[in-house]
């Protein structure tokens, strides 16, 4: 006798300015997989802290179906996502993060899309657990919680953990539960659905080549490019890179000015100033561990450095950031949008 499947339940957490891609992904999989399967086999639920709606990072908003302190609470065979976007370090309130270790009580399985996992992490949910965030906070939430084993692949299964880095891999994980809760073939018609061409598995990075990001065809040039990327906390000098390399340090100079248009000292600078402004907006880090952590001897040549590249001051540029991170975006009555199950 064949029994008719179970319906599952996703609770899905909208943190204030989450970002609509990843979401909107995440929750289209699970309302093509009833399509496709003829069949109610998940429902979902949307809670944030506002309790009416929740806004994202383009202005739209979406309507939920409770508060944080409302009677919605995660069962043993629930799933419930955090959906992160901008501003991800304020978003860790008080009440969201005993509303997850509620959650968690429950036995419930725990994920994030884009940012989330950095609430998950603060909430101390991911602590010993694989996981991964989007490439761009890879960085500050390494330096924020090192107790989580961080990856880069484009999605992490931890058993009653579970996190995608943004973006489109939010359907890669939905294709992977999909998968092994009904099935590889009904997970094949929902990629096809959503004109996902390539289903990646947990294995698959986020990131393009360092060669096709940047441009460039030299295969000796994308080595130093990603050795130089692997070692901001302590700079390689450029004739060690060319000598590790198999060139001289003129012959480096000339691939660098040829391909990027600037020298190996000043890519590797620009490239450590760049993590550094990400550490500076997405962690409450002081700015001397920011600039041990960028490879720089002292706070005061950091923010010199910081200063000629970005026309401000370290000091300044994270007050900007935080002010802007408390102003509400103009509600927009024309981008309401109620999701129904």
């Amino acid at each position: 006798m064949t029994h008719p499947p179970t319906t599952r339940r996703f609770i899905f957490l909208l943190l204030d300015r989450f970002t609509m891609l990843p979401f909107a992904a995440a929750l289209d999989s699970l309302r093509l997989a009833n399509k496709m399967g003829g069949t109610t086999v998940y429902e979902w639920l949307l809670v944030g802290a506002a309790g009416d709606f929740a806004t994202c990072s383009n202005g739209s908003q979406i309507r939920l179906d409770s508060g944080l302190d409302g009677d919605i609470a995660a069962m043993r065979d629930d799933v419930v996502i955090v959906c992160g976007g901008d501003a991800i370090a304020t978003q860790a309130s008080r009440a969201v993060l005993a509303w997850l270790r509620r959650q968690a009580r429950t036995g419930a399985r725990l994920g994030a899309v884009c940012t989330g996992a950095h609430v998950l992490a603060k909430a101390g949910l991911l602590e010993g657990r694989r996981a991964t965030i989007h490439w761009e906070n890879h960085d500050s939430f390494a330096e924020s919680f090192p107790g989580v084993d961080l990856h880069r692949q484009v999605f992490v299964d931890d058993g009653t953990r579970l996190t995608a880095g943004g973006g489109t891999s939010s359907i890669d994980m939905m294709l992977h539960l999909i998968g092994q809760a009904h099935g590889a073939d009904l997970a094949a018609q929902i990629a096809d659905q959503m004109l996902h061409t390539a289903i990646r598995t947990g294995r698959d990075r986020q990131r393009l080549s360092i060669a096709t990001r940047i441009g460039i065809r030299h295969p000796r040039l994308a080595a130093v490019v990603e050795r130089i990327e692997a070692n901001l906390e302590n700079p390689v000098s450029p004739p060690q890179l060319a000598a590790d390399a198999g060139m001289s340090t003129r012959q480096l100079e000339r691939l660098f000015m040829r391909y990027l248009n600037r020298s190996p000292k000043r890519y590797y600078l620009e490239a450590r100033l760049a993590r550094a402004r990400q550490l500076l907006l997405n962690t409450d880090l002081p700015l001397i561990e920011i600039a041990v952590a960028c490879g720089f001897a002292s706070s005061s040549h950091f923010s010199k450095c910081y200063r000629e590249r970005y026309a401000t001051s370290p000091y300044r540029e994270r007050g900007v950031q935080r002010a802007a991170s408390v102003l509400t975006i103009p509600e927009r009555k024309d981008t309401v949008l109620a999701l129904a199950s």
